[in-house]
């Protein structure tokens, strides 16, 4: 039985995660996690076990999976990155989701968009694989529904089903925008609503959002994120790469201002216009269906449910060699080291 390491710094990364874990689990490997910062106390359900820097180290696992823009270096294993999100553009290329650091041996990208860049600096900086796997978090997306998406269109009671989430970043969240709008949806009670937020939004907004759960709308966390979006038929939101994920159900996304607007959103400025907005969402044009679609293809194609057991295979391929031999990482790659040994208040000798 080999062990295997889990990595998070956000709660953001436990829907991602768990997949992968269940799927080592069924390959009877062992599964540690190691959460810390924003995900220091979550858990993932036993037999996944929670370890500390010092057992992480001791643990020796084969593979280190983060769903993180970093990863512990000085942990033995494969470092293998499977991305906390999709690409939604809130940031230049070489700052946001195409930015390397010197620190992963094994990129698991989720769909062609992903792929070829990462490919491309792959092959020009030599020190990392590549294999497009598909995204762990989606696994469930593609699965018979689970009984809590089941539960939440029930409270629906019949009605269409929306939802919203948003971004934390300030400059992009419709949340303070959309509050009011999404209040006077709410009270007219003909559809139903699922209401999430960002985990590092501001506290007032979340309890802005959470006075709002009554007959039509309820307020879910970010573990149950997977759920709402089996369970909605539509999405309301703005840059936050929830909008992806939605899309690739090929289901209508309404976005506020969003940094970047695609042929697959309906994207709309001022407020009093989401009533609209939301009419055209029910009723999609056949243009906008195709839109949806061809977008999906590009940015997750696979609709099996079983990125998590590629993502395994990807790491096996990589620890058997045939993935190709790496070059040395960058010596930046040193630095970055040293920064996670101090955020991490570990000074101990590397694991080999």
């Amino acid at each position: 039985m080999a062990e295997y390491l889990l990595f998070a710094t956000e709660r953001y990364a436990l829907p991602i995660l768990g997949p992968l874990a269940s799927a080592l689990q069924a390959a009877g490997h062992g599964v540690s996690s190691l959460f810390v910062a924003g995900a220091a106390g979550a858990t993932l359900p036993a037999p996944v076990r929670p370890v500390d820097v010092r057992a992480a180290v001791a643990l020796r696992p084969r593979a280190v999976f983060s769903a993180a823009n970093t990863v512990p270096t000085f942990v033995s294993g494969a470092k293998v990155q499977l991305f906390h999100g999709f690409n939604v553009e809130k940031r230049a290329d070489h700052r946001g989701h195409f930015r390397v650091r010197g620190l992963f041996d094994l990129y698991c990208t989720q769909g062609p968009l992903t792929t070829a860049p990462f490919e491309a600096m792959a092959r020009e900086q030599g020190h990392f694989a590549v294999v497009e796997t598909g995204w762990p978090k989606l696994d469930p997306l593609f699965r018979d529904e689970d009984a809590e998406a089941r539960a939440l269109r029930l409270r629906a009671s019949g009605r269409p089903v929306v939802m919203f989430a948003s971004t934390f970043t300030e400059r992009l969240s419709a949340a303070p925008h959309l509050a009011d709008a999404i209040a006077a949806e709410i009270a007219r009670g003909d559809r139903f609503w699922i209401l999430t937020l960002h985990p590092k939004c501001a506290p007032d907004l979340f309890a802005r959002y959470r006075a709002l759960a009554g007959d039509s709308a309820v307020f879910v966390e970010t573990e149950q994120l997977i759920a709402a979006q089996r369970a909605a038929d539509v999405l309301v939101a703005d840059t936050t790469s929830v909008v992806s994920e939605f899309a690739v159900q090929r289901k209508p996304v309404v976005t506020f201002r969003n940094r970047a607007p695609k042929p697959h959103m309906l994207d709309f400025d001022r407020p009093e216009d989401l009533r609209s907005q939301l009419e055209r969402a029910f009723a999609p044009t056949p243009s906008l269906v195709q839109s949806i679609a061809d977008y999906a293809d590009a940015i997750h194609p696979a609709r099996d449910g079983r990125a998590s057991e590629r993502v395994i295979a990807a790491t096996e391929a990589l620890l058997a060699g045939e993935l190709g031999v790496l070059r040395r990482k960058p010596l930046s790659s040193l630095y970055r080291g040293l920064q996670i040994r101090r955020e991490l208040g570990y000074w101990g000798r590397a694991a080999r």
